[in-house]
C-alpha cells in the first residue's frame, strides 16, 4: 500500500500488486529467494509517468466523483504501463537477450538504486509535513520538490508532522535491530505491521481523520477487480516510458538474482527471468496492477525468515489474500499522507464504484510515506561500499558516481542510461590503452612472463616473445600497430630505441624472430586482423620472421580470411608460446 502512493494511484492496488506477480513468479521465475511484487524505484517511475499522463486539474479541488475519476484514469494509466513493459520484456525473450543483463554492471545498479531512494525520500516530504504540493516531474525534480518544500514549510500540518516523526522513530529502529541481530532473532520483527496497527488505533479513538484533517487510507474494495484490458489506444504514449521501466525491472531482477543465486551455489536463466518478469507484468496488468519486478528488502526478509525456494511467495500471497477478503477493517484508520495537489477535507481513497467495499483503512497516510522512507534503508547504506570500491577499481567508483549523480540530478530512467552508456564507455577506453607486453622466460621452467614483473627472467639474443592481452577491433588497432612498431622498431614509433625491459645487452641487439602470443585477442574484427596482416608484410620486409601462438579459433578464422596465409605459412602458426620460442630458438641458432 505504500509504494502504491509512489505510483499515484489508490493503496489497494499495491495490495493487487503484492499477489498477482508474486504468485506468476512463483511459477515461472528461477530466482529461488527471489521476492516480487512492489518495489520503489519501479513505483516512483511509473508514478512519474502516471501524473504527466493524467495530471491533476489546475486548481486542484475536486469532488469526491472528481477525485474517483482521476484514480481510475490514473490506475488504467498504470495497469496500461505494467502492460507494455510486460510486452517489451516478452518481446526480449523471444529475442533471447537475456544476455543484456550482463551489460548492467554492478555500480551501475547499486548506484541506480541508492540515487532513486534520494528521490523516494524528497518525494515523501511534502507527505510527512502533510503539504499539498503536486509531484514534480522530469529533470531536476529533486530539487524543484526541495525548492517547493522549503517554500510551502510554514504551512504543514503540525498532526501529520508529528505522526510522521512517531513512525519514523519506531521504523528507524526497528530496522537497526533487525539488521544487527538478525542471527539472534527467529525471525524479524515486523516494525511496519506494528506501526500500522498502532496509528490505526490512535487515529481511531482521537479521531484525527475529523479533529485535524489528517489523511487516512479510506475504503478498500473487498475482493479482486476484475479482469479487463488495459486501454490498448494508450500504448504509443507510453512506450517511451515502459522501455525504461521495462529495463529497470529486468536489472534489477536479474542482479539481485544473480546474487542470491552465487552466495547459495546455483544458477539463474536470464531469458527464463525475462518470461516470468514478462508474464507476471503481462497478467497482472489485467487486474488493474502497476509494474512490479524483484525487491531489496522483502527478498532480504525472506532470506532472513529461512525461505529457500520460490514456494515462500505463496505464504505472502496467502498474507495479502487475508488482508483483501478479511482483515481489511483492521486498518480502516491508517493515516495517509496528504494527497499531492488535493486541498480540502478527508476523502475516501481507494473507492472503485460499482464494488462492494469491505473494508475502510482508517490508518494515517502518513504512516505509508514513513514505510516508504524507512525501507530505503538497504538502498542508502550501499554508500558504505564506495571506500572498498575506490581501493579496489578506481574505474568502477567512477562509473558508480557518475551513474548516481546522473539519477540524482536528472532522472531514474536518464541516469541508467547515462550510468550504462559510461560503464560501455570505461571498457572500450581501458582496451585502447592495453600496451604490447613483451615476456621472459622465468629461470627452470617453460613459462613466460611479462618481463617487467621480475629482473630474473631471461630474454635471448635476437628473439622478442609479445602479448597482446585485449580485442584487436578498429577501435584498439592504431594502439596496436603503434605498440607493436615502439617493440620492434618498425616505422616512425620504431625510431626511438624501445625501453629495455630485460637485460641491457638483449636490448641492444636487433630482433630477428618476434613471437606474438595472441592468447589475450578474444575477438578480431576486420579491421583488426587486417592489421595483423599487414604486420607480417612489415615484419617480412624488414627480415624479422613473425610466429604466431595460441590464437583463438574463431581469431584465426577471421585472419584467415583477411589474407593472413597468403603472408606466412602454415608452419608459423603454433599452439602454444613454448613451441613457437623453441622454434624461434632453433632458427636463431642455426642462421648465427
Amino acid at each position: 500500500m505504500a509504494f502504491a502512493l509512489l505510483t499515484s494511484v489508490p493503496p489497494v492496488f499495491g495490495l493487487y500488486t503484492s499477489f498477482f506477480p508474486v504468485l506468476i513468479y512463483t511459477l515461472l521465475g528461477t530466482g529461488r529467494h527471489l521476492s516480487t511484487g512492489t518495489f520503489a524505484v519501479l513505483s516512483l517511475m511509473t508514478g512519474s509517468a502516471v501524473e504527466r499522463l493524467v495530471p491533476e486539474p489546475l486548481g486542484g479541488n475536486l469532488s469526491a466523483i472528481g477525485r474517483e475519476e482521476l484514480d481510475a484514469q490514473r490506475v488504467g494509466a498504470a495497469a496500461a504501463l505494467a502492460f507494455a513493459s510486460g510486452a517489451l520484456m516478452l518481446g526480449m525473450f523471444a529475442l533471447q537477450l537475456g544476455v543484456l543483463s550482463t551489460f548492467l554492471s554492478e555500480p551501475v545498479v547499486k548506484a541506480l538504486t541508492s540515487g532513486a531512494a534520494l528521490h523516494v525520500l524528497v518525494s515523501q516530504l511534502p507527505s510527512l509535513l502533510g503539504l499539498p504540493l503536486p509531484r514534480q516531474i522530469g529533470c531536476f525534480a529533486l530539487f524543484k520538490t526541495l525548492a517547493a518544500v522549503l517554500t510551502a514549510l510554514p504551512r504543514s500540518s503540525p498532526a501529520e508532522l508529528t505522526i510522521s516523526a512517531l513512525s519514523l522513530a519506531l521504523l528507524v529502529p526497528v530496522k537497526e535491530l533487525n539488521v544487527r541481530f538478525r542471527d539472534r532473532l527467529p525471525t524479524p520483527i515486523p516494525g511496519e505491521i506494528v506501526m500500522v496497527l498502532l496509528a490505526s488505533v490512535l487515529c481511531f479513538t482521537s479521531s484525527l481523520d475529523t479533529r485535524y484533517n489528517v489523511q487516512i487510507v479510506g475504503l478498500l474494495p473487498g475482493g479482486f477487480p476484475q479482469p479487463h484490458l488495459p486501454n490498448l489506444a494508450e500504448l504509443p504514449r507510453i512506450l517511451a516510458d515502459s522501455l525504461p521501466i521495462a529495463l529497470v525491472a529486468f536489472a534489477v531482477s536479474a542482479s539481485l538474482a544473480s546474487i542470491y543465486a552465487d552466495k547459495y551455489s546455483y544458477t539463474i536463466d536470464s531469458n527464463q527471468e525475462l518470461l516470468a518478469h514478462g508474464v507476471s507484468n503481462l497478467i497482472s496488468s489485467l487486474f488493474s496492477c502497476f509494474p512490479n519486478s524483484a525487491t531489496l528488502a522483502t527478498t532480504s526478509l525472506l532470506v532472513d525468515a529461512g525461505g529457500n525456494t520460490q514456494l515462500a511467495g505463496l505464504f505472502s500471497c496467502i498474507v495479502v489474500l487475508s488482508v483483501l477478503l478479511w482483515l481489511g477493517p483492521f486498518f480502516y484508520y491508517l493515516p495517509k499522507v496528504r494527497s499531492t495537489g488535493g486541498m480540502g477535507g478527508t476523502r475516501r481513497s481507494g473507492y472503485i464504484p460499482g464494488r462492494r467495499a469491505s473494508a475502510c483503512l482508517i490508518c494515517p497516510k502518513a504512516v505509508l510515506a514513513c514505510i516508504n522512507i524507512s525501507s530505503m534503508r538497504q538502498m542508502f547504506f550501499q554508500m558504505q561500499e564506495l571506500p572498498q570500491l575506490w581501493r579496489i577499481s578506481r574505474m568502477d567508483f567512477a562509473v558508480w558516481m557518475v551513474t548516481w549523480v546522473a539519477v540524482v540530478i536528472l532522472s531514474v530512467d536518464l541516469g541508467l542510461a547515462v550510468g550504462v552508456v559510461f560503464s560501455m564507455m570505461t571498457v572500450v577506453c581501458r582496451t585502447q590503452r592495453v600496451q604490447c607486453l613483451a615476456l621472459g622466460l622465468a629461470e627452470g621452467t617453460e613459462l613466460y612472463r611479462p618481463l617487467r614483473e621480475s629482473h630474473k627472467l631471461r630474454k635471448a639474443r635476437g628473439l622478442c616473445v609479445l602479448s597482446y592481452p585485449a580485442p584487436l577491433y578498429f577501435g584498439t588497432r592504431g594502439q596496436f600497430r603503434r605498440s607493436l612498431e615502439w617493440q620492434l622498431g618498425l616505422g616512425e614509433a620504431g625510431k626511438e630505441a624501445p625501453k629495455a625491459d630485460g637485460p641491457p645487452d638483449a636490448a641492444a641487439e636487433p630482433v630477428r624472430v618476434v613471437v606474438l602470443d595472441c592468447s589475450g585477442i578474444t575477438f578480431a574484427d576486420a579491421a583488426g586482423a587486417r592489421e595483423v596482416v599487414q604486420l607480417a608484410s612489415r615484419c617480412r620486409d624488414a627480415g624479422i620472421h613473425l610466429l604466431l601462438a595460441q590464437c583463438h579459433a574463431s581469431v584465426l578464422g577471421t585472419l584467415t580470411q583477411a589474407g593472413l596465409l597468403d603472408r606466412v605459412t602454415p608452419e608459423q602458426l603454433f599452439v602454444s608460446v613454448q613451441d613457437a620460442a623453441a622454434h624461434a630458438l632453433e632458427r636463431l641458432v642455426r642462421t648465427q
